[in-house]
């Protein structure tokens, strides 16, 4: 049976693996904070002691990181998965980086003999707790089709979208259509209240129309409620947004909505929200 290596136990990863030892698979797990790792002990997977010793025991090995800069410290860090790799095993990073970044990590990869796969997921705690992300995948098609058994186990949908760099692309454009559609929602909340009418009714209406959809249906009490129970921190919805404008830049694609998001979504970082769901950008919209 393969062994899969889990890099990463935060809100999403530690949902994921979870599901793979669940599922039956043989998973060896580090992270920063080894703390972290002994509830999936207790499931029943195994504790690496650093990112070398799980790429080295593992034959695929798959990363969940917070942004391109946790990434790139745990392949090319000290006893980082590059000191591992090797041998034809295959490194699938799930984190959301941008291209450059991505690209980078898959010639090391493939410089150490090893085989490499971007797979960034759309969807946040909830999706990764219930097995149901979208995952972006690009790069090495042979460890894509290798690793379908541990992705559908994680995924309700996997997409194949060619040449390293495209996953990031494509979960940059999701991400930042997220974020248009958050403070959207929140500005017309926002709105709503301050000329008399009821916050529930608000997202009723929204509900029963065109606008209906999940991502509304599950941020729009928060609102309501003032409390915003971390799925998908505010400050890595920041970081997509930035890695997206940067995106713009180098394809020479205005994105005025965007760009005005990402200024609503750092002044809610500043404002000491990072840490709350993407949701409490609606402490700062309100105002």
């Amino acid at each position: 049976m393969a062994q899969y290596g889990f890099l990463g136990l935060g809100i999403m990863g530690n949902a994921m693996a979870a599901n793979l030892v669940r599922a039956g698979f043989q998973v060896m797990v580090w992270n920063r904070n080894p703390a972290k790792c002994a509830p999936l002990v207790a499931l029943g997977a195994r504790q690496g002691g650093s990112p070398r010793e799980v790429a080295t025991a593992c034959d695929i090995t798959f990363a969940m990181l917070a942004d391109p800069a946790a990434a790139s410290e745990v392949c090319f860090g000290p006893k980082g998965v590059l000191e591992g790799i090797g041998g034809g095993r295959g490194y699938i990073d799930m984190s959301t980086v941008d291209d450059a970044t991505a690209r980078t990590i898959a010639g090391a990869v493939a410089e150490r003999g090893g085989r490499f796969l971007e797979a960034p997921v759309s969807g946040t705690k909830k999706p990764a707790e219930d097995g149901t992300l979208v995952i972006l995948a690009a790069g090495d098609r042979a460890l894509y089709d290798e690793a379908a058994p541990a992705l559908d186990t994680m995924g309700k949908k996997r997409m194949y979208l060619g040449t390293v760099g495209q996953g990031a692309r494509m979960k940059l454009v999701v991400n930042a259509i997220m974020g248009g559609m958050v403070t959207a929602l929140c500005e017309g909340v926002a709105l709503g209240q301050k000329g008399g009418l009821d916050g529930a009714e608000i997202l009723e209406a929204l509900d029963a129309g065109a606008l209906a959809n999940p991502l509304f249906r599950g941020k729009g009490p928060m609102l309501l409620q003032g409390e915003y129970p971390t799925s998908f921190p505010l400050k890595h919805m920041q970081k997509d947004l930035r890695l997206a404008v940067a995106l713009g830049d180098e394809l020479g694609q205005p994105l005025h909505c965007i760009a005005a998001v990402n200024e609503t979504f750092k002044r809610a970082r500043m404002a000491g929200h990072a840490d709350e769901d993407l949701a409490a950008v609606f402490q700062v919209v309100k105002q």
